[in-house]
């Protein structure tokens, strides 16, 4: 797998050339053969004439024992010439078109040509998750790669997706358009556009984000179809990869809480303020959505987290086809474990608690690696944190191991005043699982 993809990487700059340059020889091979067959009458007599007269021009500068190597020199000199003047013709062209359909696009026209079939050659990664979590990772994985399958978690019931859900009936939009945006190419005017949210005293559009209004727009222009309604918004963004739900199936979560009791809904779960025995999907054997299942299957690499550890890493894989399609995935699959605490999910977690957390809800091992930080901001910080109730998951290395789990351990924090992953440090370290 790795040796195929180093093979893809070394000739993403030609993929898709091969076939044109092959037209472009057999053309000009062709068109000489035509010129020199159809009108031999008057090509032989000019070359001979071409001959003679560089022959005489020759032989007035250099010894005439001389005159077969300076007539090989100067034709070879006057093919290089040619070949060189035919390509700056060509990229000539080829940057007039690319102005002409990007006009913003004014320099390194070469380097983002490059640079782009390099990201469309890259390795076929899956990454798996919800919430902001998910959207920071893939800022950092399309820096690597074009083909990205960012499958989310639809089990979001608060703020506009639960408005939206209420109002319309349809899956909530949040967490994939946060997705969307992180993978966009667009200008950052529509990506600032999609993320917006309208303030709490502005009607019935009060707490909407626009992105979310606009993806329900879609929606009813494609006549009910999410699908259809996500490649639309995914071709306004540019977004480099594809966004898909885990299932199309209007799914909850229900959770079991540590006195007994049931609570359904996720903004209800992480309001009950008790700790999480198990959390179930409901209903519990919704149908994955076959996009999902496909990209898993053919992933050369598979990203699950980081994110709420009940709301948003173990909903993807309590969906049957989506936890078997895991099971029978060869790919490197890696967990990658919060850096903070989450109040009302996963108070005083440590690394292994989120780990076997997950183990323990999905009924098996769905990865094969850890990635867990080791670094600790400042005091000062820390101390934000624990005002809010939140603190530094514990990376407790020795207690991972025993759970069949291998550890990539190492700073993986931002240098800002937030403590959360850096996407770059992170995405250096899995694509060192593929040989990068």
């Amino acid at each position: 797998m790795i040796k195929s993809y180093r093979l893809r990487r070394l000739l993403a700059p030609t993929v898709g050339l091969q076939k044109a340059a092959g037209m472009i020889v057999l053309g000009v091979i062709s068109l000489l053969l035509g010129i020199g067959l159809g009108f031999k009458p008057l090509v032989k007599p000019f070359a001979n004439w071409l001959a003679k007269v560089t022959e005489v021009g020759l032989a007035r500068l250099i010894p005439r024992d001389r005159i077969d190597m300076a007539e090989w020199v100067l034709g070879l000199v006057f093919l290089l010439f040619g070949i060189y003047l035919t390509f700056r013709a060509v990229r000539s062209l080829i940057n007039h078109i690319i102005e002409t359909l990007n006009p913003g696009l004014t320099a390194g026209k070469v380097d983002v040509y490059v640079r782009r079939r390099q990201l469309a050659q890259g390795p076929r990664i899956v990454a798996m998750g919800g919430g902001t979590g998910l959207s920071t990772l893939l800022r950092g994985l399309k820096q690597q790669s074009s083909n990205i399958t960012a499958i989310v978690t639809v089990t979001d019931d608060g703020g506009s997706s639960g408005k939206l859900i209420q109002e319309k009936g349809m899956i909530p939009p949040g967490d994939i358009r946060n997705c969307l945006v992180a993978l966009a190419d667009a200008e950052k005017s529509m990506t600032d556009l999609f993320q917006h949210r309208f303030k709490n005293d502005s009607g019935s559009l009060s707490g909407h984000a626009i992105g979310n209004l606009l993806i329900a727009a879609l929606v009813d222009q494609a006549k009910g179809d999410f699908e259809k309604a996500i490649e639309i918004a995914s071709d306004v963004l540019a977004i480099r990869g594809r966004v898909v739900p885990s299932t199309l199936e209007r799914v909850g979560l229900r959770a079991v809480l540590e006195d007994g009791s049931e609570v359904c809904g996720e903004t209800a779960i992480v309001a009950a303020g008790q700790r999480i025995r198990r959390i179930h999907l409901d209903p519990p054997n919704c149908v994955g959505y076959h996009a999902a299942v496909e990209a898993i299957q053919q992933a050369d690499l598979i990203c699950i987290g980081p994110g709420s550890v009940y709301t948003s890493v173990i909903p993807n894989l309590l969906v049957p086809e989506i936890a078997e399609a895991l099971r029978l995935s060869k790919a490197p699959k890696v967990y990658i474990c919060n850096v903070m605490t989450q109040p009302g999910e996963s108070d005083s977690f440590s690394a292994s608690e989120h780990i076997s957390t997950i183990i323990n809800n999905t009924e098996r091992k769905v990865f094969d690696f850890a990635l867990v930080n080791t670094a600790t901001p400042n005091d000062s910080l820390l101390g934000k944190y624990r005002d809010v109730g939140q603190h530094m998951v514990e990376p407790d290395i020795d207690r991972i191991r025993p759970l069949g789990v291998k550890v990539l351990q190492g700073n993986f924090m931002s240098d800002t005043d937030f403590v959360r992953h850096d996407p770059m440090k992170v995405v250096a370290r899995l694509m060192m699982l593929l040989g990068r």
